[in-house]
């Protein structure tokens, strides 16, 4: 992991050891709030996928990414390593989660939006559309 890493004066080492109760006090609001209500099935599910991952790497094999829907997840340490295959509403993009990301939510890294690229008319269109100069 990187080097130096600290969260809120706390080493990755330490984070990665801590109870979820004492790492949700280290959160800024939005993010503690949200944790302190538990979590959805969908999340709760996510986490049951988490965890398998974790046993594969510690046997020794390799993982692939893990796909979900759930972009309102916390980043907590124990995601970090593991590469995230997080759905942008079209596809699914790949995110590694590294220390700098804890607190963040897992939609953060993925974007849902593309710019609006207009081209020439399309079959249907007005009149006057098909005017459009050519320079």
């Amino acid at each position: 992991m990187q080097e130096g890493f600290t969260y809120r004066g706390y080493t990755f080492e330490q984070l990665k050891n801590m109870d979820i109760k004492d790492f949700i006090k280290l959160l800024p609001a939005r993010q503690r709030r949200s944790l302190k209500r538990g979590f959805t099935e969908q999340q709760k599910k996510l986490l049951e996928k988490i965890k398998k991952a974790r046993e594969k790497i510690d046997a020794g094999k390799s993982v692939k990414p893990i796909k979900t829907h759930c972009r309102d997840m916390v980043i907590l340490p124990i995601m970090v390593g593991l590469t995230f295959g997080v759905h942008n509403g079209k596809e699914f993009v790949n995110v590694e989660i590294t220390p700098d990301k804890i607190g963040h939510y897992l939609g953060e890294f993925t974007y849902n939006r593309k710019r609006v690229q207009h081209s020439s008319p399309g079959v249907g269109a007005t009149r006057g559309s098909a005017f459009v100069p050519t320079k």
